[in-house]
């Protein structure tokens, strides 16, 4: 893990993670549709607190 770490660090290693919109609340959630929607949505959409 450590080694995934120092990759990512360095830019060599990209995350998948596009958007990250906070804890779940009704504001959050329909941002995150908006930008599904939109079709401009890249890598994983991250709403936290389920």
């Amino acid at each position: 893990m450590n080694r995934v770490a120092e990759l990512i660090d360095a830019g060599t290693l990209k995350t998948t993670v596009g958007e990250h919109f906070g804890t779940i609340n009704a504001a959050n959630l329909r941002r995150a549709h908006e930008l599904l929607e939109s079709g401009k949505a890249k890598g994983k959409i991250v709403l936290e607190g389920f």
